[in-house]
């Protein structure tokens, strides 16, 4: 009883929680494999960026890429539009030092290099091939050829002239044609002398580049990522399905205007029909009033394919394949028709700028 008494009034305390208790055991739904997603989940897996990123995925990448650049109109549209808007009519070096004179005449020297060298195609050129290769290259040679004071050049080489075609970059840390120091800084590049795909002359051997030589332009979507991938790489099932919904269209079209017409009857099989010789061709002649067989009628062939969901299909599907290149759906589609003559009223507003540099003047082109 007194025990009984001194527990009502002795403070309780909890009792603690075991480890199997303390646990969390949360549910995701995106994390679970069954039936419905297992075919879809089947390439997912952990390899990291280099890895996933390998010669030969690049390579297949690449091919694909240049193989929809150069045979689909929208797919070179939509890279020539990238590469026209972020670069546009190249850049142009503005000094704003307390010498006026010093200013103009070093701006005057950079215009001159960039048109010598050819600057602004050099960097649309780079651009494009970021767009579709993955990743760009530009070496910086020395050309004595140039008419400036500046000798400095750029030379383009396409991404699968970098790789390491011999073992040695197992040894260091390379990856594929780049060397990198301890820190992660590249150190090296290694460039082949002739390009994989020559017909002729080709070789294994490659040049050491220092890392000062070389401009690498690329994407870096992933952490310890050292090679690009194309930028429309989700996109090329979309080019695909594109093009193959088109020919379906365009053959179901051309095969109902293929047939004139088509004889068919109500008539039961062993019904009363004047006998007509299968799959036999009429000749029909034109502006003509025609009588069928006994119990036979004439229909034209109605093609089935949804030709009607087509200019809808195709919004939606260039939507999604511009939406990769964070281009909105106007500008990846109907910027073709533009940009002519937009390109016209800014050479037109560069020449006014420039030859009236002291007057302050605006241009509504540039808003």
């Amino acid at each position: 009883m007194f025990r009984w008494l001194a527990n009502l009034f002795t403070k309780t305390t909890s009792r603690p929680l075991t480890r199997a208790a303390r646990v969390l055991r949360a549910r995701y739904d995106a994390a679970v494999t069954n039936d419905d997603n297992r075919r879809h989940w089947a390439g997912a897996d952990g390899l990291s960026a280099n890895a996933a990123n390998s010669a030969e995925v690049r390579r297949i990448l690449r091919n694909r890429a240049r193989y929809e650049v150069a045979n689909n109109s929208y797919a070179r549209g939509i890279v020539l539009t990238l590469a026209n808007d972020a670069i546009g009519t190249g850049p142009r070096l503005q000094v704003l030092t307390d010498d006026a004179d010093a200013n103009r005449r070093i701006e005057r020297e950079f215009g001159a290099w960039s048109r010598a060298v050819n600057l602004p195609e050099k960097l649309r050129t780079m651009r494009m091939s970021r767009a579709q290769d993955g990743e760009a290259f530009a070496v910086l040679t020395s050309n004595p050829v140039l008419p400036t004071a500046i000798q400095l050049d750029l030379r383009l080489i396409e991404a699968d002239q970098v790789c390491t075609p011999d073992l040695n970059a197992l040894i260091t840390n390379g990856i594929d044609g780049i060397v990198f120091d301890d820190a992660g800084n590249p150190i090296e590049y290694h460039v082949l002398k002739s390009h994989p795909g020559e017909a002729v002359r080709l070789t294994r051997d490659y040049d050491r580049l220092p890392a000062e030589a070389m401009i690498h332009l690329f994407r870096l979507d992933r952490p310890g990522q050292a090679r690009g991938i194309p930028d429309i790489m989700p996109a090329l099932p979309l080019f695909a399905q594109l093009r193959r919904f088109t020919l379906a269209v365009l053959a179901a079209a051309e095969t109902a205007a293929d047939f004139a017409g088509i004889l068919y009857t109500d008539a039961p099989a062993n019904g009363e029909a004047d006998a007509a010789e299968p799959f036999e061709p009429i000749e029909l002649e034109q502006r003509a009033l025609l009588t069928m067989p006994g119990g036979w009628k004439m229909s034209q062939l109605e093609a089935e394919q949804p030709a009607t969901t087509y200019g809808e299909f195709k919004h939606e599907i260039l939507n999604e394949i511009a939406r990769c290149l964070n281009m909105p759906f106007k500008k990846g589609v109907q910027e073709a028709g533009f940009s002519s003559t937009t390109c016209s009223i800014r050479h037109f507003c560069i020449n006014v700028i420039e030859s009236k540099r002291n007057a302050q003047q605006e241009c509504s082109c540039w808003a």
